[in-house]
């Protein structure tokens, strides 16, 4: 006969269990999309297999206001996840310390209102940022000089950890690269969610919690060092970030690994849309667009282009439209094909007269790197810009470009032709 009481408990069905923490998470979070909740979901299971994989992809919940449910968001991840560590204040010192002591009671952090630490007003904290950048890779690690009797030594600290943050705005581009954005909004006035009450809910968020926790141990060795398949188009750092949340839906199995593949590419379309990428990446883009196949264009022409562009930053950057001198700075930090930094050149528009401006040619290669690909209809092809571009006049005959001064520029070898009125502004 056999014993009842040494009877094996069933494993737990782990698609299942995410569709449990999935509705844990609706009932108190209003997020932005279905594929948000997905993100959510996989990242809290993540958390219990954080030493499996080799980075710790960082969740960011921003918004533009207050009082978008960034905060509540990072209390029910508190219930969900191994030895939560709150804070909204620490320095890199408490925080690598927090850390670095023993691996089994690692924290998952949850640093909320991370804009006073990294937002516009904030002093730039450096060492925190690099120690949270740190902190994503199995490998990372802060060096320190410990003192060790009459002498001192450098030790690594590992700082690897899980870490959630919420804040107003965005965060420095480094720490978005390693995130998973999730845009937070107020709630509409039909989307409704239950309060949260700790000493009622917390019990049953560690519950979830420690079914997690226990399901996590079954499928440790299948996820441990596991390559899964990544959507199309997703590689290098998306691909890192994205890893371990699809390792933990393949194992979980059911409509898991769809939906969290669907929930990737959404996701990760999502960040380089919004990537002001930097404001570079916005302002290449926005220049070759304004270019439109044309050969040069004058400095003053093309900054009052980019000023009259709706919804676009340049009219008003930090309470000043963008000037010709701005606009130098920002392009010099990129290089042409032929790796030097992107400049005016002179341009001659008359027998007298030399402006300065910008050839297509010289920002060929960094539109083609940066930038998103020309739509078809706009280009047959990305690979060659040089090859796309026209002359704004006929340049043979009319006009010649002085290379490096008006003292310099060759002789016209016919009367000039009528230039168009955006090469004739002075400046």
């Amino acid at each position: 006969m056999t014993d009842s009481t040494s009877a094996v408990t069933p494993a737990e069905d782990g698609a299942a269990l995410l569709d449990d923490i999935e509705r844990h998470h609706r009932r108190f979070n209003v997020f932005p999309s279905e594929h948000a909740y997905v993100a959510v979901t996989l990242w809290d299971a993540h958390a219990h297999l954080v030493d499996c994989f080799g980075t710790t992809p960082r969740i960011a919940f921003l918004s533009p206001e207050p009082q978008s449910g960034k905060t509540r968001a990072l209390e029910i991840i508190q219930t969900l996840t191994p030895n939560p560590m709150v804070t909204n204040d620490i320095s890199a010192s408490a925080l690598f310390r927090s850390i670095s002591g023993d691996p089994g009671s690692r924290p998952t952090i949850l640093f909320d209102e991370v804009d006073t630490v990294f937002g516009p007003k904030a002093a730039g904290n450096e060492d925190l940022r690099g120690l949270i950048n740190s902190g994503y890779r199995r490998t990372g690690g802060v060096w320190r000089s410990v003192r060790e009797g009459d002498t001192h030594k450098v030790v690594k600290f590992p700082v690897y950890a899980a870490l959630a943050l919420g804040g107003l705005g965005d965060l420095p581009d480094t720490i978005m690269g390693r995130s998973i954005v999730i845009r937070m909004r107020r709630r509409a006035p039909n989307e409704k969610v239950e309060p949260f009450r700790e000493r009622i809910h917390e019990p049953e968020g560690h519950a979830l919690r420690d079914r997690l926790a226990d399901w996590a141990d079954t499928v440790r060795e299948q996820v441990d060092g596991a390559w899964p398949e990544m959507p199309e188009g997703v590689t290098d750092r998306p691909a890192d970030v994205w890893e371990p949340l699809i390792a933990i839906a393949d194992a979980a199995g059911g409509h898991w690994p769809a939906r969290a593949r669907a929930a990737c590419i959404h996701l990760v379309k999502a960040s380089q849309s919004d990537d002001s990428g930097s404001l570079g990446i916005r302002l290449l883009t926005d220049v070759r667009a304004i270019f439109d196949g044309a050969e040069r264009m004058l400095s003053t022409a093309l900054v009052e282009k980019l000023n009259d562009l709706d919804d676009a930053p340049w009219a008003d950057l930090d309470g000043r439209p963008l000037t010709t001198r701005t606009l130098a700075q920002m392009l010099g930090e990129y290089v042409t094909a032929a790796d030097k930094p992107i400049k005016t050149r002179n341009i001659k528009t008359a027998p007298k007269t030399v402006l300065k401006g910008y050839y297509a040619e010289d920002l060929a290669d960094a539109w083609l790197r940066y930038c998103p690909p020309v739509p078809e209809t706009a280009a047959t092809s990305a690979t060659s810009a040089t090859a796309q571009v026209t002359p704004l006049f006929p340049v043979a005959a009319e006009v010649a470009v002085a290379a490096t001064s008006p003292e310099t520029a060759t002789t016209e070898q016919a009367p000039p032709a009528a230039v168009p009125a955006c090469l004739t502004t002075a400046g």
